[in-house]
């Protein structure tokens, strides 16, 4: 039903220097423009669930599905952009647990808060099914999928792919280009004979949920940073790009099968995330760059965890329409910055600070 790949990067705290159009990138660091682009990927879910609980009807339902028909793409971009920002940020002397550490100091302690929230809005639902989501191996199994807070099917996926990024970062540490332009052409191809296996085989949702078909999309992310970081990528500029992820969008209401319309938005997300990365490092202009959108951004994946729980209290206490939609954004937006201020923040904070504290040195006798 749908999120996010969430994964902020791990940036490094250098200046960023580019070399030529053709040479390598060095120190990468942070990349403002898309945590800027995270939010909009965040918005589009929220949308999406905004129609499919009915909070529009009549001619504004006709709206709703033209615009917002398409939402669940967001969650590919969530997964194109979180195996991007890894592959940009990865650290050739990081140890797998180190970097496990991080990701579950990231990603669990909203989860956390959000499946408990969850349980207060909607109930506990099976044990079996709540125990797997807390372990975030549930949408391995499709009957578990949505248990607990629904949107947290896609965590799993993330945690699948957290488990095998480091051995990906050991296949393209030393990687040249061609090296990695195969491994993003076999995750492309992947997703298009998934895609045809989504529309003809009966699979569907099982599919669209399962975290193996969703990884080719996390490791097309990683083998684009990789090009992006040789000086090898030759896509297209930003305004081009934002282009081609608008019809690609579209594309999406003339494809059937849930999985099927990643198939859509692929091309666009592919350029576009990079093309939004080097605007960064070459300093070019970028709307998605700007300081309230950045803030958004990092309320994102917050808002992504909470929102759907907000929207279903508010088919009971606010009337299923538009007016009552905003009120769901507003109420969900408030709570992600409590859960990113009070939860998020502090909890990573905690998770990350040194097991193993230094002795303190007596003071030296004169």
């Amino acid at each position: 039903m749908s999120k996010s790949s969430f994964a902020e990067p791990e940036q490094s705290e250098s200046p960023v220097r580019s070399k030529t159009h053709h040479r390598e990138v060095t120190h990468p660091g942070p990349l403002p423009s898309l945590t800027g682009l995270r939010w909009v990927a965040a918005l589009l879910v929220f949308c999406l669930h905004t129609r499919n609980l009915g909070y529009f009807n009549g001619q504004a339902r006709h709206f709703a599905d033209w615009g917002f028909g398409a939402g669940s793409t967001g969650v590919s971009f969530f997964f194109l952009l979180s195996g991007f920002v890894l592959g940009w940020s990865a650290r050739s002397d990081d140890r797998p647990t180190a970097f496990w550490r991080r990701r579950f100091a990231r990603l669990y302690p909203v989860h956390l808060v959000t499946a408990c929230i969850a349980v207060f809005v909607m109930g506990m639902g099976k044990p079996a099914g709540s125990a797997a989501n807390l372990l975030l191996v549930h949408s391995w199994w499709h009957p578990w999928w949505q248990t607990l807070d629904p949107v947290s099917w896609s965590l799993a996926c993330e945690a699948f792919f957290y488990a095998t990024f480091p051995a990906f970062a050991l296949l393209l540490r030393h990687a040249g280009a061609l090296t990695a332009t195969a491994l993003a052409g076999a995750s492309v191809l992947t997703v298009l004979i998934l895609t045809r296996a989504d529309l003809h085989l009966g699979v569907g949702r099982t599919l669209y949920s399962f975290p193996a078909a969703r990884l080719p999309e996390f490791v097309l992310g990683v083998a684009v940073a990789r090009l992006v970081l040789l000086g090898r990528w030759r896509g297209p500029g930003l305004e081009a790009s934002v282009a081609l992820t608008i019809i690609g969008y579209f594309l999406v209401s003339q494809v059937g099968g849930s999985y099927a319309c990643v198939a859509c938005t692929l091309v666009g997300f592919t350029c576009l995330i990079p093309a939004a990365a080097l605007a960064d490092v070459r300093g070019l202009p970028s709307l998605w760059r700007h300081p309230a959108l950045v803030r958004l951004g990092e309320l994102s994946f917050a808002f992504y965890m909470v929102h759907l729980l907000v929207l279903r209290a508010g088919q009971h206490l606010f009337k299923p329409s538009p007016i009552g939609a905003i009120s769901a954004f507003a109420v969900s937006l408030a709570l992600a910055w409590l859960l990113y201020e009070y939860v998020e923040v502090p909890a990573r904070r905690w998770l990350l600070r040194p097991f193993l504290r230094s002795p303190r040195r007596s003071p030296v006798s004169r």
